[in-house]
């Protein structure tokens, strides 16, 4: 039977299964074996009888069957893959222990006073949660249980409290580590380091906007944001300023000292006194870096005990101690990767192993709460997994029968200009967002979109600047990732939406989330709308 036969029937098969409540992943593992009957053995569609005749059934464990079984095997024996349940425990560590509602009470205290300032704060948080562990489900349930009753016991605008939870709970897509960056990298072999770098810029860029947005809309309508009222004992801006300065004057003195420590220890065991071994220097580890790690400790020092002073340092660290613990984990995990310590992997075990520890420290790791984690962790692979067998058996099925060729000869045989052709994908993407997991998306469309894209003329691709033909795998994926953001707050099935309403108060239906949804997804595709003008952005960290 034709590809393009094959191509209707998978298409609308889909739609089908998927409209009548099938699970995605065994719709795709059905249609899978679909696709293959169709392709080497459409007899048996006739004749059921004829099972083991055909060139498909006719000799197990050879032919289009071994492909795809080992397709689907290599896949699941990626090494990285490990880091998902990882990452995913150490996000279910973190809702359910203290330390994101201590981070909140510090950013609280620095900001409350903003015009806006919960919803920025919101904000703010968002973008340290989603870089400590590329989780979205967990970041909007907590963010819902935590700034949702603030916002609105102070009078915030109720879709202004709904968006800004939902958008900046949904940044765990773009800003690394992101899990959706991970699968990408593992369907498409591009280098998932590469990914997380192209991926910094672009995600707070959009973390950016959205703030941007809550000050200009709070500053231009204050009734949507009301100020709390003062506190009795609460400092002014000035004092403020003061104990933030303090505070910063301490982890000045304190980063800087382990930094130092860590370097005297590279030079004591020799391990940075041969640079001709070492593929490249260590980051802050070489002997000439002591020095100046020496000046930042000094000044640090000279900063907390003359300049500030120690009752203002005491009371600058009681209010900010909250932020610590996540920007230790963010180190601990990005700082690993990017200082050449360890891969992807082990970054999340040694991320999920620094929030145990800080909650044991707090005395929060409880057996409830390790329980708890691992049962939704358990679950959550769980899906992804199933989705992943399902989808993964679906594209390679497809790839067997000349579909992702079939498509790329189509599209560029159609002479379509190059930016309507990724307009197009944008659209298609978009519409799928809206009604199917990114697990499937990433499994059975990347597949076919990534080669056509690779085809394009490199020049015609964006409006500003030129992209690096070995970076158009990356920029497309971090486009894709801005495309995933918009599909989190899409109606019908936005799953950002049912994330909050499981905690919201009863009066907020799905209907007032999804309209407080609005505007945020214009700033979402407005972000979009930059990368596909200025594809070069992702280049910008990389080089």
């Amino acid at each position: 039977m034709d590809v393009g036969t094959i191509s209707i029937v998978l298409v609308f098969g889909l739609i089908t299964l998927l409209a009548i409540g099938m699970p995605l992943g065994f719709a795709s593992a059905v249609l899978a074996l679909l696709v293959m009957v169709m392709k080497f053995e459409p007899n048996l569609l006739l004749d059921p009888f004829s099972f083991g005749d055909g060139f498909l059934t006719g000799r197990p464990g050879t032919g289009p069957l071994y492909l795809l079984t080992q397709k689907i095997f290599d896949l699941l024996t990626e090494y990285v893959l490990i880091s998902v349940p990882l990452f995913i425990f150490m996000a279910a560590l973190l809702e359910r222990s203290g330390i994101a509602k201590e981070m909140y009470d510090s950013l609280d205290f620095w900001l409350s006073r903003v015009r806006g300032g919960i919803a920025i704060i919101t904000s703010l948080m968002a973008v340290i949660m989603a870089a400590m562990s590329g989780i979205i489900g967990g970041e909007v349930v907590l963010l819902g249980l935590i700034a949702l009753p603030q916002m609105l016991r102070l009078g915030y605008n109720q879709n202004l409290a709904i968006g800004t939870i939902c958008a900046s709970g949904s940044l765990g897509t773009m800003i690394p580590p992101s899990i959706v960056l991970i699968i990408y990298g593992l369907i498409t072999e591009t280098s998932i380091k590469a990914l997380f770098t192209g991926a910094f810029i672009p995600g707070f860029m959009l973390a950016s906007f959205i703030i941007i947005y809550i000050v200009l809309r709070t500053q231009l309508n204050p009734s949507l944001a009301p100020l709390p009222e003062p506190r009795e004992g609460d400092p002014t801006s000035v004092q403020k300023l003061g104990l933030f300065g303090a505070f910063l004057s301490i982890l000045l003195t304190g980063v800087s000292t382990l930094l130092l420590l860590r370097a005297l220890f590279f030079t004591i065991s020799g391990q940075n006194s041969t640079p001709d071994v070492l593929k490249e220097p260590i980051f802050l580890g070489m002997t000439y870096h002591l020095p100046y790690l020496a000046g930042y400790l000094v000044a640090g020092l000279v900063l907390a005990l003359l300049v500030f002073g120690k009752e203002r340092c005491r009371v600058g660290w009681a209010h900010g101690k909250g932020l610590v613990p996540p920007f230790t984990v963010i180190g601990v995990v990005l700082g690993s990767i990017y200082g050449g310590i360890s891969g992807i992997t082990e970054a999340a075990g040694m991320g999920a192993l620094a929030v145990f520890v800080i909650a044991a420290f707090r005395g929060e790791a409880t057996v409830g709460l390790l329980w708890d984690s691992l049962m939704r962790t358990l679950r959550s692979t769980g899906t992804i997994i199933w989705v992943t067998v399902g989808a993964a058996a679906l594209a390679g099925a497809y790839t067997l029968a000349g579909g992702p060729v079939y498509i790329a000869n189509l599209i560029v045989g159609s002479e379509m200009p190059t930016m309507l052709v990724l307009l197009t994908m944008m659209v298609i993407l978009l519409f799928m967002g809206a009604f199917m997991d990114w697990v499937g998306i990433v499994l059975l469309i990347i597949p076919v979109f990534l080669p056509i894209v690779q085809r394009l003329p490199i020049e015609e691709i964006g409006f500003i600047g030129q992209l690096d033909p070995k970076y158009v795998a990356v920029w497309f994926g971090v486009l894709f990732c801005m495309n995933m953001q918009v599909s989190f707050l899409s109606p019908p099935f936005g799953p950002a939406a049912f994330y909050l309403k499981s905690v919201a108060p009863p009066h907020i239906s799905l209907t007032d989330i999804f309209k407080g949804f609005l505007p945020f997804i214009c700033i979402q595709l407005l972000a979009l709308a930059v990368m596909l003008i200025w594809p070069p952005i992702v280049e910008i960290l990389l080089k």
